[in-house]
């Protein structure tokens, strides 16, 4: 046997390597990921806004009807009663108020625009009709925008008030150094501290420097730790890094495979750190008359899909009509997953030998697909516990969502 002397000088050698890991990878972030964005001009945002966008998507769907998407006729019957319930109950999940590129207001009136847009979203979360989850893409940190994206920040959480809402998120578009993360930090502090809204953190992929730094290192890694545990997700923007790329307009596109080499870095600097990666949006617009709201339903369910197929869970949603094939392509996908990731979590947790040996990692994944789909209503709860055999608790054990033990972990 060896001497006891040998495991605690490896103790001492590895602790805080233990300890750095644990600081910088914390694992899976808690609770919900909204499986959508949805960008709105400050100028556009109402009272009633996300009602407003859920009955638009409705009406479109009945007065167009849906094309064929490539869905089983059967697994289309059980998902389109669940995407109408989710359209006239919870149409967009995660809002974010634009005053950078969607925003086409004259720059004298952003103020005015800003501080309204604020004051919308804080009578419909007063109302109880406001998104799970709401937030402000404010101009970037380059130096002729820097001041006024700040000064929407402050304007629009100042008129949105604590009373209004405990929780917002900022997304910061355009980042090019890591340097200019440090520095927004303080101001997000300083904003916090002086509105009382607790402030998360999104950062926008636009850039080639954002992916690859002028030193050959992958400065999205960088900007990930720099941020910390503020940084919720890093959210790719399809048309700014094709143009940076010099892609030609028609090919601009989210499923170009220039931009899967940046979502997968982006994937891979989040992975384990409690940050999201997100895809982006198409321009492919559902509206005019049938033919063109069945292209643009077409191109849209297809990148959705696309999406959840290589583990993006999140993308931007930037018109109405695009929710309809945001949440069937979604739904669809995490019914679908449903059956198999069902058996094998069973047999993970009962040990059988059911010819596929899974090991924690995968059960990890298996269970956090089922959850995404229970979060998003695409399946529910007593349709899980029939197919798993498994709760919610247990679910959220074995995806790493609490502090609980995974079942049939060693």
């Amino acid at each position: 046997m060896l001497d006891d002397q040998v495991h605690a000088e490896l103790d001492r050698r590895l602790a805080p390597v233990d300890a750095a890991r644990a600081v910088a990878y914390r694992g899976e972030r808690p609770g919900r990921q909204p499986v959508h964005t949805c960008y709105v001009p400050a100028d556009a945002v109402v009272p009633g806004l996300a009602a407003a966008w859920g009955a638009a998507a409705l009406a479109a769907l009945d007065e167009h009807g849906l094309p064929d998407l490539g869905y089983d006729g059967a697994l289309l019957d059980e998902v389109l009663p669940r995407v109408r319930a989710k359209l006239a109950a919870e149409p967009v999940e995660d809002l974010r108020v634009d005053a950078e590129d969607g925003y086409r207001g004259h720059p004298d009136a952003e103020d005015g625009d800003v501080v309204r847009a604020a004051q919308a979203v804080a009578a419909d979360l007063a109302a109880g009709a406001a998104p799970p989850s709401v937030g402000i893409r404010a101009k970037s940190l380059e130096g002729p925008t820097r001041r006024r994206g700040v000064r929407s920040l402050d304007l629009f959480l100042g008129s949105l008030g604590a009373g209004s809402a405990t929780r917002a998120t900022v997304t910061l578009p355009k980042v090019t150094d890591v340097e200019q993360v440090r520095a927004f930090l303080p101001v997000l502090d300083a904003l916090e501290a002086a509105h009382g809204v607790a402030l998360d953190l999104e950062l926008q992929v636009e850039t080639p420097q954002a992916v690859l730094g002028g030193d050959g290192a992958v400065t999205l890694a960088r900007m990930v730790h720099a941020a910390g545990p503020r940084l919720t997700g890093l959210h790719h923007g399809t048309y700014d890094y094709s143009a940076a790329l010099g892609i030609a307009a028609a090919h601009q596109s989210s499923d170009h495979p220039a931009l899967d080499l940046a979502k997968q870095l982006m994937q891979v600097a989040v992975a384990g750190t409690g940050a999201r990666a997100v895809d982006g949006s198409t321009n492919v617009l559902p509206v005019g008359p049938r033919e063109q709201v069945h292209a643009g339903w077409r191109v849209h369910a297809g990148l959705v899909r696309r999406a959840l197929e290589r583990g993006l869970y999140q993308g931007w949603d930037l018109h109405p009509a695009q929710l309809v094939t945001r949440y069937l392509a979604t739904y669809a996908f995490f019914r679908g997953a449903l059956p198999a990731a069902a058996a094998r979590l069973s047999a993970y947790v009962e040990r059988a030998d059911a010819g596929v040996l899974d090991e924690p990692a995968t059960a990890r994944a298996l269970a956090g697909v089922v959850l995404r789909g229970l979060d998003c209503g695409a399946v529910d709860d007593a349709e899980v516990a029939a197919a798993t055999g498994l709760d919610r608790p247990v679910l959220d054990g074995l995806a790493g969502r609490t502090g609980a033990p995974a079942p049939g972990s060693a």
